[in-house]
């Protein structure tokens, strides 16, 4: 989460001491590393100081730049010295957790430990600004928590019951979600250490250039729209992200990859396919348009083909956090992706 910064000096304050009431959202927060506390974690020390927020948002706050450390931006693993200054811009204050809504999902899977759904396009993850209700934590409460049916892992806050991992507001398709604090660590686990296999497919304006290859390019904040991302070398917010993919499908001025993205960074794939110039179709922040007429396609006029961006998680390869057996779970594409297919190849 990332804020303005509002110009005021920032307040010291002691790394044991909780954050006062009367500091706002924006405000800058100074903390200096005493000497037992020195060789600390960021995270660890932020986590500390700030008892009243999980580590997980905190965590969130400091992979959106929100930290320095004697003036530049930290990452949550710097080890710290003593005498080093912290600045911290205060996050949102956490909120409680999403209210239970009767939402239709699609589930693919579902037993003590985990569930597996195939997220409809256009629904957001969990709550977050401007998007507090219709979420899929909302209505994975309303089908978990109910009847004791077994409820959800509170491991990732109370904000995010069970997420373990993202989908793009606008990608469909396959997502696991923790229901116990067990299977939330060790799923989490798996994603860290990248034994995860996912599977996209996607519909491009343009064509790559290979049939197949990797993209090996880092992925950092948008120099200038907060929204987006973007490839970026030697910044303090870019991280390593690896894409490789594989072309299903030549179309006249598209194509259909299957794409596997090694890292998680945010918008990976919708980012690296655009940096090869041949950006996800309908992607309005990398392609710049939202939505697809047939007469872009070179069809006869009619509805609108697609509205939303043609990404979608076919795939998730992982071992089961209780029985270690390795699962595969698979989403049938869409109808709306499937429509511009048929299109296309009736060309």
């Amino acid at each position: 989460m990332t804020h303005q910064p509002n110009h005021l000096p920032p307040t010291p304050l002691q790394p044991s001491s909780d954050p006062e009431p009367s500091r706002r959202p924006g405000d800058e927060v100074s903390l200096e590393v005493a000497a037992e506390s020195a060789g600390q974690r960021l995270d660890v020390f932020l986590a500390r100081a700030f008892t009243d927020y999980s580590r997980s948002f905190l965590a969130r706050s400091i992979e959106a730049g929100g930290v320095r450390v004697d003036g530049v931006v930290g990452k949550g693993s710097a080890k710290l010295r003593s005498g080093s200054v912290v600045v911290l811009t205060v996050p949102q204050p956490p909120r409680t957790g999403p209210e239970a809504e009767e939402i239709s999902l699609d589930f693919l899977y579902l037993d003590e430990a985990i569930a597996v759904v195939n997220k409809a396009a256009g629904m957001v993850v969990h709550p977050a600004k401007g998007n507090w209700k219709g979420t899929l934590a909302g209505g994975l409460k309303w089908h978990l928590e109910r009847d004791n049916a077994g409820g959800l892992s509170t491991a990732g806050g109370a904000v995010r019951p069970g997420i373990v991992h993202r989908l793009d507001r606008d990608t469909s398709g396959v997502i696991v979600v923790a229901r116990s604090e067990i299977a939330h660590h060790c799923l989490a686990r798996q994603f860290e250490q990248r034994t995860v296999t996912k599977t996209y497919l996607a519909i491009t304006q343009g064509q790559p250039r290979f049939d197949a290859d990797e993209i090996d390019l880092p992925i950092g904040i948008h120099p200038y729209q907060r929204e987006k991302m973007a490839v970026r070398s030697d910044h303090p917010t870019s991280r390593p992200a690896v894409t490789r993919y594989e072309v299903l499908e030549r179309f006249r001025a598209a194509a259909l990859l299957r794409v596997s993205p090694r890292t998680g960074r945010t918008h990976q794939i919708r980012v690296h396919l655009a940096a090869i110039g041949a950006p996800v179709l309908c992607d309005a922040l990398y392609a710049g348009r939202g939505r697809i007429e047939p007469g872009f396609l070179g069809l006869p006029p009619g509805e609108a083909l697609l509205e939303r961006q043609a990404l979608h998680a076919a795939a998730l390869e992982l071992d089961h956090p209780v029985s270690g057996d390795r699962q595969r779970f698979e989403a049938p594409l869409p109808a709306d992706i499937e429509r511009v297919l048929a299109a296309l190849r009736a060309m």
